[in-house]
């Protein structure tokens, strides 16, 4: 019976050091290790995810899959019962090794039934609805946190390497012949920063045409479930895909919509790919994906061109 390791982190500036940690204490014997590409986002459905189905293909009956904790497989009460049924389709084991779910055996199935205990799908869906809260909440802290440093003046991201106060000297030395390694070193900076400073000093220099169009800023459209779960299992270019990645989850009801932010472009290539909702060339038609497609386009083309 193989022990299978699963890992992922949300974005390309995050490490697994802490899952490595967990795992290694865990004590995990021969282990298979499945790990996502950095910045694999959690809203993305673990049954869509490229390693998780690599780990299914490669599992057997009886394996063990192994993850540090519950949020790094899956995302909502949706996507774990999800996950659960079909680890029992394949007859394997889950064991979380650390967080709240870690004391649970969330593979304990109705003897007669085969379906899930009750208790323990109670207990999943509540446990996940409060870690989903919290990162909801969490979120919030932090644009109302920016939006207040904003308010005083400050700006998000990174500081420049060559300071404001500093940068004049730079450009004035830079003028007078200084080359670059030799301010570099004189401000200990690298030549990078100081070829930032002064950019637009530097001999292959192109200015910036007056009539250049301005790019086009995201726009923020709720995109039907329906057309979000088609598009999902679909092929896309990467500014789609991580387009549909990060956009948030809404419930409605039984259903749900994904808030999507991204350029009107991206918008409309979504559209484009979306289109076999609307059947033809002998698919077949489904009218809710149809009724929703068509929602999602009405939203599109009210986009200024």
């Amino acid at each position: 019976m193989a022990n299978l390791v699963y890992k992922r982190v949300s974005t390309d500036q995050q490490s697994t050091a802490r899952q490595n940690l967990v795992l290694h204490e865990a004590g995990i014997e021969d282990p298979v290790v499945f790990e996502e590409d950095p910045g694999t986002s959690s809203r993305r459905h673990p049954l869509q995810r490229p390693k998780f189905r690599a780990l299914l293909d490669y599992a057997r009956p009886g394996d063990t899959v192994h993850i540090s904790e519950m949020f790094r497989l899956v995302r909502g009460t949706g996507h774990i019962l999800d996950v659960l049924d079909v680890l029992h389709r394949d007859r394997l084991a889950l064991r979380i090794h650390d967080g709240a779910f870690s004391a649970m055996d969330l593979t304990a199935r109705h003897p007669r039934t085969g379906e899930l205990l009750s208790t323990v799908k109670f207990m999943v869906q509540t446990l996940a609805a409060a870690g989903e809260l919290q990162r909801d909440l969490q979120r919030e802290l932090t644009y109302d946190g920016l939006r207040a440093a904003e308010a005083k003046g400050s700006k998000g991201g990174r500081r420049p390497v060559v300071t404001a106060d500093k940068s004049a000297d730079v450009r004035a030395a830079y003028l007078e012949g200084r080359s670059i390694a030799a301010l570099a070193r004189d401000h200990g900076v690298s030549r990078g920063a100081i070829r930032t400073a002064v950019a637009d000093l530097l001999p292959d220099h192109t200015a910036i045409e007056e009539d250049v169009p301005a790019p086009e800023l995201p726009v923020t459209l709720d995109m039907p479930g329906k057309v979000a779960d088609f598009l999902h299992a679909t092929e896309l270019e990467p500014a789609e895909r991580a387009a549909l990645d990060q956009g948030t989850t809404v419930r409605r009801g039984q259903g749900y919509t994904l808030r999507v932010s991204a350029v009107p472009a991206v918008h409309r290539q979504l559209l484009v790919r979306c289109q076999p909702l609307n059947g033809g060339q002998g698919s077949r038609v489904i009218p809710a994906q149809r009724k929703a497609r068509r929602e999602y386009e009405n939203r599109v083309t009210a986009l200024t061109p």
